[in-house]
């Protein structure tokens, strides 16, 4: 059976940080890989 897309990408884990391992908080489809920590991002 064929899954779908959208079942692919409900069904991906959580995204962690190649850092320091914390999850990441955003799509688990999006190419970033380090938390806004890890990245020094300030808002």
């Amino acid at each position: 059976m064929i899954q779908s897309s959208i079942e692919f990408f409900k069904n991906l884990p959580a995204k962690q940080c190649t850092e320091c391992g914390e999850h990441i908080q955003e799509q688990h489809e999006c190419y970033g890989s380090k938390c806004e920590t890890c990245l020094q991002i300030t808002r």
